[in-house]
């Protein structure tokens, strides 16, 4: 109280003599210099000290949407369960903006619900430096850095009786600052550890978030490593939306990015080489502009596992496709040196299969992906072949539980009464199942028992509970779900 009774001193005594860029005589206290920076900035941008509250943008209807779409709504969980309560004992509010300094995002203490929507600390109003001046999520905005702001270190007299500290949140793809993590509550809540708090709260967020970008990492390359394969051993590499290198041949030879220009066909390397550049429909593949390569082969993706209706696609291009054509790939997919038309007929429908039919769903199948990808004598598939089976069962079979469970969209074709389809189904449920079990991992038992594969798993439920913290937000839902299946 006394720091802000000497703040308040040193608030008037500059605005009375013009701003902070204004000279001072004397050898009074002066504001810190990152509060003065951030003054002149407010002050520039036409800010009123004795303007009472920041600018209402979104309305509550707009929020849903903003928050859906927001990354940061994704770490929002760790946000609360690292923060709130926290916040509610401390008598503080946790704020959460975007960006452009709009709060998305509002929890705390109730008592203190009612005070900030006085001064406008309410989801939908824009607090930037250039919105409402100097406070801790504007300005943390602006500098890309922790800082806390106390008293009349706000510009806006209205924020006076305030104490704030906010950390920025940057996209772990990009580097760019995604929003704005705030602690803010009155005077007498001042504590030195808050920076802290909030920094190592910032920092967690980032780590979550780099980890679904991995996995997303990881799933595009799987989609798309046929096209990087098609080079047959020129140089190339698959390259994300964003510019960043995932997989590159020759191994090592790539830099972590590179900067594409929208609509462009080639890119030049930190090391000189000329790339051209070919759009995917996630992503580019980039390959030497000089390349005498063999034609590639044809790239077939199967997205077989899931709900939906079986997926395909022919060198990026979408194949209509039923579950009996779907079956027939995946039998072929597993078996790629080939196989009888007797063997596949067993394979397919046991050991009452018949080859005619086969044929018959040969010569359709032909006619969707072409005589070329689709051989005879055996049967066979001349591609690049990328499934998530395949990538599921590699995963396992190499211990990477996360990836084969980022892979996995579900059940293999799980309308499917071919021997073969049921073989390999349950082979990946159950090695899928226990791999992550064993893994004694909470975040990825709490990532599986969201997956059509767990929801309704009592083990996982049994395990997760065990293993989730007592304050972590995620118990009572999974609590609740592992009640209910212990009733059905």
């Amino acid at each position: 109280m006394a720091r802000a009774r000497v703040l308040s001193e040193v608030f008037d005594d500059v605005m009375a003599a013009g701003g902070p860029s204004s000279t001072r005589g004397g050898d009074g206290p002066s504001p810190r210099p990152i509060i003065s920076a951030s003054w002149q900035r407010s002050l520039a941008a036409h800010v009123d000290p004795e303007k009472p509250n920041p600018p209402l943008v979104f309305t509550s209807d707009d929020l849903p949407t903003l928050r859906a779409d927001h990354p940061l709504n994704s770490v929002m969980p760790l946000l609360r369960s690292t923060l709130v309560s926290i916040a509610e004992e401390a008598m503080h509010v946790m704020l959460v903006t975007d960006a452009e300094g709009h709060i998305l995002w509002r929890d705390g203490a109730s008592g203190l619900l009612a005070e900030a929507d006085r001064v406008g600390l309410y989801p939908g109003t824009q607090v930037s430096e250039e919105s409402i001046g100097t406070n801790a999520m504007g300005t943390t905005l602006a500098v890309d850095a922790p800082v806390q702001i106390h008293s009349a270190e706000h510009l806006v007299r209205a924020f006076h009786a305030w104490t704030c500290v906010a950390a920025p949140v940057h996209d772990p793809d990009t580097g760019a600052i995604l929003g704005a993590i705030d602690i803010s509550g009155p005077l007498h809540t001042a504590h030195p550890a808050l920076v802290q708090l909030v920094s190592t709260t910032a920092t967690l967020a980032e780590n979550q978030l780099r980890v679904r970008v991995a996995i997303a990492d990881e799933q595009l390359r799987m989609r798309n490593m046929p096209h990087l394969a098609s080079l047959r051993g020129a140089p190339g590499a698959l390259v994300t939306p964003t510019g960043r290198i995932i997989a590159g041949e020759p191994y090592g030879r790539w830099p972590e990015r590179v900067a594409i220009t929208e609509g462009s066909d080639r890119v030049v390397l930190s090391d000189g080489r000329e790339m051209l550049v070919e759009p995917l429909a996630e992503g580019y593949l980039l390959r030497a502009a000089a390349s005498t390569r063999a034609a590639p082969r044809t790239a077939l993706s199967m997205r077989f596992m899931g709900d939906g209706s079986p997926r395909l696609t022919l060198d990026g291009r979408p194949v209509p496709l039923t579950l009996r054509p779907a079956e027939v790939l995946t039998v072929l997919a597993l078996h790629p040196d080939g196989v009888s038309g007797e063997r596949l007929a067993q394979l397919l429908y046991g050991e009452d299969g018949n080859p005619t039919t086969v044929r018959g769903e040969i010569h359709r199948l032909r006619a969707l992906i072409g005589s070329d990808v689709l051989r005879t004598r055996p049967y066979r598939l001349d591609a690049t072949i990328d499934s998530d089976f395949g990538a599921v069962r590699a995963a396992l079979q190499a211990g990477r539980v996360e990836a084969a469970l980022a892979a996995c969209g579900g059940p293999l074709l799980p309308r499917s009464d071919a021997p073969e389809i049921r073989e390999l189904r349950d082979e990946l449920e159950a090695g899928l199942r226990r791999a992550v079990l064993d893994t004694d991992d909470a975040e990825l038992l709490h990532t599986f028992a969201g997956h059509p594969l767990g929801r309704d798993d009592l083990e996982v439920h049994d395990r997760l509970v065990e293993l989730l913290a007592p304050g972590d937000t995620r118990l009572a839902a999974v609590a609740m779900r592992r009640a209910r299946l212990l009733r059905d």
